[in-house]
């Protein structure tokens, strides 16, 4: 049975514990709040532009080859960008979505295509190096609060990539918010862009300027690159939120251990006393004996 001086100094290493994972805990929510607001911001804008792509890609009639919706036949080479935080205690979030994305990568090499991937996220890239794949490109330390801008090269590298035939379809692999408890490993297809079939009856009658055509082939590439941003900040969220979590059961976790080592604690200097009393006790009646 450990002594009660090293019981001491592991309840001691579990209270310094508890209040470390409690500060980070309250940190996380607070970044987790601003992280769902810029979630709950940008959806509005990303659902318009889809409702509004939709409507272009109705009224046009005519060939897609050479832009964004040119649907190959074969498909010889995928493009891939894995989305994951920079920094771990997330609990499952990071094994998640490098599970998910390991699963699609062997997906598409059983129907022998090419697989290029581009990273963001220190946790993904340094999972895909180890396990030997080659990253074309990559990018870490976003921080909490990213701008379009920053994640604009990884949306020109896939755009021009697949313009020039290096990707036949690009897909984006990142953890969806759903809520603070909940967050989902989501592969979703970025390229070639699959608008939605609206009716007609439903469809807003506007003129356009200067043409649909030279607006719809401006629009698709900030398109794509709306919908990579959008998948960056569901992955910002969905980080905070797990690392919350995992930091709370952390903590809930530490307190129970602590209260079992004190517990265990106060047994054993109740066994200590007990016994020094006894030997006490024995030691005395040794000494009347004596006389």
């Amino acid at each position: 049975m450990p002594s009660t001086r090293e019981i001491r100094r592991r309840i001691r290493s579990v209270k310094n514990l508890s209040q470390i994972t409690r500060a980070m805990e309250m940190v996380s929510a607070s970044k987790m709040r601003r992280a769902q607001r810029n979630v709950l911001a940008t959806r509005p804008y990303s659902d318009r532009m889809l409702d509004l792509m939709g409507e272009l890609t109705a009224r046009i009639v005519g060939p897609r080859t050479g832009t964004l919706l040119e649907v190959r036949q074969p498909i010889r080479a995928v493009g891939i960008v894995v989305i994951t935080p920079d920094r771990g205690l997330a609990g499952s979030l990071v094994s998640n979505v490098l599970r998910r994305t390991g699963r699609f990568i062997l997906e598409q090499r059983e129907q022998d295509r090419g697989v290029k991937v581009l990273t963001i996220g220190k946790k993904g890239r340094d999972f895909l190096v180890r396990n030997g794949q080659a990253l074309t490109a990559e990018v870490t330390k976003l921080g909490d609060y990213p701008s379009l801008a920053d994640t604009l090269g990884i949306a020109t590298n896939l755009i021009n990539g697949f313009l020039d035939g290096s990707y036949d379809e690009a897909y984006v692999v990142y953890s969806q918010f759903v809520n603070t408890l909940t967050q989902r490993p989501v592969v979703k297809r970025l390229i070639p862009v699959d608008p939605p079939t609206e009716p007609a009856e439903k469809m807003n009658d506007y003129n356009y300027e200067p043409d649909q055509q030279d607006v719809l082939r401006e629009l698709l590439p900030r398109f794509v690159e709306v919908q990579l941003y959008q998948a960056v900040l569901e992955s910002i969220a969905s980080e905070h939120s797990a690392r919350m979590v995992a930091m709370r059961n952390a903590t809930d976790n530490a307190k129970e251990l602590g209260r079992e080592l004190t517990l265990t604690y106060n047994k054993t200097r109740q066994s200590n006393i007990t016994k020094e009393v006894t030997e006490i006790a024995s030691g005395a009646a040794a000494l009347e004996e004596m006389r």
